[in-house]
């Protein structure tokens, strides 16, 4: 079992060594473009082309909510692109996050760390645009990772 750690920093410059997965929440309709996935693309390119490819393309993979893809961007680091919430809007259904869809994303990012033997770092993932509370995603985590030995990182961002 590993703890889960929350520092103040910049999920997208994890503080560990060895191999490492950046993990953040994706909406089920192919947006990007505000919250966290600025950050990532005004670091690395290739997970936006990515998940805008397999969106577009969603007919002919798995692309839809509880879904991941791991994108590599550099010789020992990952973004994980996690399809967590619905849409990008609160409505009658209430906020776009999809607390079934995020546990599941975790627990396929649990496999795919361990076999990596990567730590994973994250933003307090769905809590932002996606409407999620910290307090149902935090033991999501703890469950998922911690419970697998995966040590994990959370950043609050000044």
């Amino acid at each position: 079992m590993s703890t889960l750690s929350i520092i103040k920093g910049d999920a997208t410059s994890p503080q560990a060594k060895g191999p490492k997965v950046v993990a953040h929440v994706c909406n089920d309709i192919g947006g990007w473009g505000k919250g966290f996935v600025v950050a990532v693309s005004r670091r690395w390119p290739e997970p936006e082309r990515d998940f805008r490819a397999w969106h577009r393309q969603r007919a002919g993979n798995d692309f839809g909510l509880g879904a991941v893809r791991l994108v590599q961007v550099a010789p020992d680091l990952w973004v994980a692109n996690m399809v967590g919430q619905r849409g990008i809007k609160t409505g009658s259904n209430g906020p776009p996050i999809r607390y079934e869809a995020v546990e599941r994303c975790l627990a396929t990012l649990a496999e795919q760390a361990a076999r990596l033997e990567a730590s994973v770092h994250m933003p307090r993932i769905g809590c932002g645009l996606a409407g999620g509370r910290w307090d149902r995603i935090e033991p999501m985590i703890v469950r998922t990772l911690c419970a697998r030995g995966i040590a994990t990182t959370v950043y609050d961002h000044d």
